[in-house]
């Protein structure tokens, strides 16, 4: 809400960096069931943003844990069969944040609604009040899996990450690969091995000052390519009229 009125809001740092990927966004702030055939048809990747909003516990079988949180349902109603149907086309899908939890969940994983809460865990959230430099400046380091997509993309076995993020994965859904983990063993980027094209999430916000961040670079550059490569694959001849 913005005063009275519903809004609907794409930051502008993901719209950048869909550009600094090598494509042209596209923003779609909504879409019912019988739509996501007709948007898919259209898209030659998928990028999942970041939000302030959490995916509904429901989605995952639990309760709300703390109600002073905010909810997006009718983010949840169309994202979640969103990806399942972009996997199953072989559209590339990247998933940042938000994007990274809400893909776990719609293959059927759960998420921990408080990771500080969890015992062994360390706290992901932002210092309290922190201005945006700050708050997503580097907060520490992920253990990149080696062998992954990941690892192929960085060329790097270790990089310092931004961590703004208060939930986090705590089942993986079956099918999913750890990519890269934080120093207390969160996840914190994970691939869809058995998916045909890119198909990469990460916890952290690659967007954020991306021009100037190396590995956030390679990250964007390895989706836009694989964007192309799905814009310009060979496609069966129409049969003639």
């Amino acid at each position: 809400m913005i005063g009275q009125h519903p809004y609907h809001i794409a930051g502008h740092k993901y719209v950048d960096a869909v550009r600094l990927a090598g494509c042209q966004p596209l923003v779609v702030p909504g879409a019912d069931a019988q739509e996501l055939e007709v948007l898919l048809a259209m898209a030659d990747g998928v990028f999942l943003t970041g939000s302030p909003s959490n995916v509904h516990p429901s989605h995952f079988g639990e309760a709300v844990h703390d109600p002073a949180l905010p909810l997006d349902p009718a983010r949840d109603d169309w994202t979640l069969p969103l990806i399942r149907a972009a996997l199953a086309r072989g559209i590339p899908l990247f998933g940042i944040c938000r994007g990274f939890q809400e893909t776990n969940v719609a293959l059927g994983g759960s998420l921990h609604q408080a990771v500080h809460e969890v015992e062994g865990q360390h706290d992901h959230r932002a210092p309290e009040g922190a201005d945006a430099e700050v708050a997503y400046g580097p907060a520490h380091p992920v253990d990149v899996q080696p062998g992954g997509l990941l690892a192929g993309i960085l060329d790097a076995p270790r990089i310092q990450v931004n961590s703004v993020h208060g939930q986090g994965i705590k089942r993986l859904a079956p099918g999913l690969r750890v990519e890269a983990r934080a120093p207390d063993g969160l996840v914190e980027a994970f691939s869809v091995p058995e998916a045909p094209a890119f198909a990469l999430c990460v916890q952290w916000h690659p967007e954020w000052q991306a021009a100037q961040n190396p590995f956030s670079m390679r990250l964007l550059r390895a989706f836009g390519v694989a964007c192309a490569a799905y814009r310009d694959r060979p496609r069966a001849p129409q049969p003639s009229r």
